[in-house]
């Protein structure tokens, strides 16, 4: 198995600053915008946009949320392993608001839809959107695609993309693993 380094540390700090840059110039100051990471990986993307949001741009009260989406998925009844089912917390209303949904990596899609079906059973936002730190862009199973992106990657095959944050693994990092 070899590794390849997409993004180092100081990559994914310039990429954060972008996506939150890019959230202000659409959402300005959050009144009627609340983020949701999407569990369990895009919750450390969307707690480090929250924060970053607040120290370094000073907008107040953003909401953020975190959403489970395993027994939403089209997949979990296929697995001979029971899913681990991870919290949502959401205790906000979402109803016509904006919604960022969260990720680490954009891949076929299905966690997405996944996401849209889960967020009903809280409210009817006015608008959803997708911010994602890597956009695998060729393994597409829906028609999906973000709003925001940290970096586009063309992994085919085996290929992953493993995203690292401090947080977890004890370094902020995007690596591409061949098996």
């Amino acid at each position: 198995m070899s590794q390849k380094t997409l993004l180092n540390a100081t990559e994914i700090h310039i990429a954060l600053h972008r996506l939150a840059c890019q959230l202000i110039e659409k959402h300005d100051t959050f009144s009627n915008t609340v983020l949701i990471g999407i569990q369990p990986r895009g919750i450390f993307l969307a707690k480090r946009l929250k924060e970053l949001l607040e120290s370094e741009y000073k907008i107040k009260n953003i909401l953020l949320g975190q959403l489970d989406i395993t027994f939403y998925r089209d997949d979990f009844r296929r697995s001979d392993k029971p899913f681990q089912a991870n919290q949502t917390t959401i205790d906000f209303v979402v109803e016509n608001k904006n919604v960022v949904f969260i990720d680490d990596v954009l891949y076929t899609g299905r966690s997405i839809r996944s996401a849209l079906t889960a967020i009903q059973s809280f409210g009817r936002p006015l608008e959803i959107e997708l911010l994602t730190l890597i956009d695998r862009r060729f393994s597409r199973h829906l028609p999906i695609q973000p709003d925001y992106r940290g970096r586009q990657v063309d992994a085919i095959g085996d290929e992953k993309v493993k995203v690292c944050w401090k947080e977890n693994e004890g370094e902020d990092a995007v690596y591409l693993v061949k098996s």
